[in-house]
């Protein structure tokens, strides 16, 4: 077994009959740092889990007409099903329902009982049903609402069993001095330190007035407070005050607790509070990340604005689905979420930079070698040698970023990478070596932007499940860049020359947004007619085939690419605004449809002899799409066409 662990965990659901895809970020957040520490060698525990218990659910189940267990049985499948859909990689999955939490927690409250820390008593306050948290009357206000969600709060009066919270407040408070990384980021640290000095009261931790819940072991007409309940599932899940606590001894103290920010009060108060209780191991880091929101706030299902990722994910794939999420938002901090915004991360990184660097390479690597990977060559300078460092860069920088929790900086890091070697193609172009037959410095290219590809796909393992596999496999290589590890991307030089490639279809084919048609024209205003044109007019315009012997992007130019083109035995160049919809190692040996009587025009300080024809329709996005006009049959360039 590993000697190196890391316990991860994140806050256990309360089952709603509607988890969105604020739910599904944190989930794969922690997918994502769980997945990063198995690929550096870690002896993994994942665990997540539901929240079952608690007045707020024996209501709802009420209201369907059901008992508890059956109303939550029905959830907690669903949200099983949207953690296999987002390939949730968990090591363990907790129900608080469970023989073998209740019986943990039953334990562990009995143990606080007979150290003290457990009193009856009489509990006059307001309750926050929905969040399942007590307040005191300054903290409710005047007008009684709940501080965290805003709703109205219920007086409550009954007897209770309280936790010695104050107990521990300075004790926290130096805990907290001496180690202030455990609460992150540091604004939420700030936060928390500011409520304990404020005073913390003794927290009521027993209920009467309801039973759908842990019953007080000596007690039994008190249940357990469904925090006290929930926090436990830590160490409940590990084995804690069970007959087997290996699991426990193995991994706790867990290494990081990923809760969101509306939860961090729980998990870096009272949890540490009753694990000081115990005499049990703190954990190292609780950190409390931001909200993912739609224009007006919040997602919930009171509010009608929740986002649905099982239907995501069915139309854009999960690999997008999750890459979104990881890249456009700052781990710790809030983001907003617009389908948008999704589509044009997708079109942007996945399509155009990623899998466009896939397409290109491979196509290239059939052309002129047959699909098999050439042997590397030296001297390593120029751009070659920036691209190897940029690799080594990309990796470290990653790496370091994880470290930090700073998941999208991650990402980012590893896209410098793919723009880099998108840059490099247009810098060496290698449809000149190749026309030049300069087939040494050609194989050494594309041996590079090979290997490259082979080290983006063992740095993407931790965030995207499919795509790595799907690199992999397209340059020809045996089993999973998971079985390899993390280290095989510190590596420049892994890849086998003389590996046979597989080219497939386009990694993240380009999204296309139909615009919404509008009427531009008034009824007052309208344009004339197109004219027709005679048969003698037309006679005038000279269109031949010709066959592109060569292709390049125009620098500074997103759109131009200069093509040269043979028409029989002339030579010309002409310019063509495709480069949005083709990548110029595609147009090489295409035959093609030009005006060949065209007068020459300037574009970019370049000189165009002619111009292609292609069709252009309405796409998805900003941009137009384009297709060139072609033959279907092997016709001699130069061929007039009639």
């Amino acid at each position: 077994m590993a000697e190196k662990t890391f316990y991860l965990t994140t806050p256990i659901y309360y089952p709603s009959d509607k988890l969105h895809i604020g739910h599904a970020y944190t989930t794969v957040a922690a997918d994502a740092l769980a997945r990063f520490k198995r690929h550096q060698g870690y002896d993994v525990m994942f665990l997540t889990g539901t929240d079952e218990h608690g007045q707020k659910i024996e209501r709802i189940a009420k209201e369907h007409g059901v008992t508890p267990i059956e109303y939550v049985d029905k959830i907690v499948a669903g949200i099983k099903d949207l953690w296999k859909i987002l390939d949730i990689s968990y090591d363990d999955f907790i129900r608080t329902t469970e023989e073998r939490h209740v019986k943990a927690v039953q334990t562990i409250f009995q143990r606080l009982y007979d150290r003290g820390d457990i009193y009856k008593a009489e509990y006059s306050g307001w309750y926050c049903v929905p969040c399942e948290t007590f307040w005191t009357e300054r903290q409710a206000g005047t007008e009684h609402i709940c501080p965290d969600c805003g709703r109205p709060v219920e007086l409550v009066k009954e007897e209770s069993y309280f936790f010695r919270l104050s107990k521990y407040a300075d004790r926290w408070l130096k805990f907290i001095e001496e180690n202030p990384d455990f609460i992150q980021p540091p604004s939420r640290r700030n936060e928390m330190v500011s409520f304990v000095k404020q005073g913390l009261e003794d927290l009521c931790v027993s209920r009467t007035t309801f039973d759908w819940g842990i019953p007080v072991p000596w007690d039994p007409k008190h249940v357990i407070y469904v925090w006290i309940d929930a926090l436990s599932n830590y160490i409940t899940a590990l084995g804690y005050a069970s007959e087997d606590e290996s699991k426990f001894h193995r991994y706790w103290p867990a290494d990081l607790h990923l809760v969101g920010k509306e939860i961090v009060r729980f998990h870096t108060i009272i949890w540490p509070m009753m694990l000081m209780a115990l005499d049990l191991p703190l954990p190292k880091k609780v950190f409390g990340h931001g909200w993912l929101v739609l224009e007006g706030g919040k997602m919930s299902k009171s509010k009608g604005n929740v986002v649905d990722p099982v239907i995501l994910v069915d139309k854009y794939g999960v690999d997008a689905i999750r890459y979104f999420l990881l890249r456009e938002i700052p781990f710790g901090a809030d983001g907003s979420y617009s389908e948008e915004a999704l589509v044009k991360r997708i079109n942007s990184d996945l399509a155009n930079d990623l899998g466009n660097l896939l397409y290109r390479t491979l196509t290239m690597m059939e052309k002129y070698f047959g699909g098999r990977v050439p042997a590397p060559a030296s001297p390593d300078e120029g751009p070659d040698a920036d691209l190897k460092r940029v690799a080594q860069e990309a990796c470290a920088n990653a790496e370091a970023a994880m470290d930090r929790l700073e998941i999208s900086a991650a990402l980012e890091a590893i896209w410098e990478l793919v723009k880099r070697a998108n840059k490099y193609i247009d810098e060496v172009a290698p449809w000149s070596l190749a026309r030049e037959k300069k087939n040494e410095r050609l194989g050494a290219v594309m041996y590079n932007l090979a290997e490259t590809l082979r080290i983006v796909a063992v740095m993407l393992v931790p965030y995207l499940t499919r795509a790595p596999q799907a690199i992999w496999e397209q340059l020809g290589l045996a089993g999973s860049p998971a079985d390899v590890g993390w280290q095989a991307a510190r590596q420049w030089g892994l890849l086998t020359p003389g590996t046979q490639t597989r080219r497939g279809a386009p990694l993240f084919p380009r999204i296309e947004v139909k615009k919404e048609e509008k009427n531009e024209v008034s009824e007052e205003v309208k344009a004339p007619a197109e004219e027709k044109i005679s048969i003698e007019q037309f006679a005038q315009v000279e269109l031949k085939v010709a066959e592109v012997l060569a292709a390049e992007r125009v620098p500074k130019s997103k759109k131009l690419i200069r093509l040269e083109i043979a028409l029989g035995d002339e030579r010309r160049q002409i310019l063509a605004g495709i480069g949005r919809s083709y990548t110029p190692e595609e147009l090489v040996g295409k035959k093609i449809v030009v005006v060949a009587n065209l007068k020459p025009a300037k574009l970019m300080g370049y000189e165009s002899n002619g111009m292609l024809l292609a069709a252009s329709f309405p796409g998805e996005g900003e941009e137009e799409h384009i297709s060139l006009l072609t033959v279907d049959r092997d016709i001699k360039s130069g061929a007039r066409i009639r």
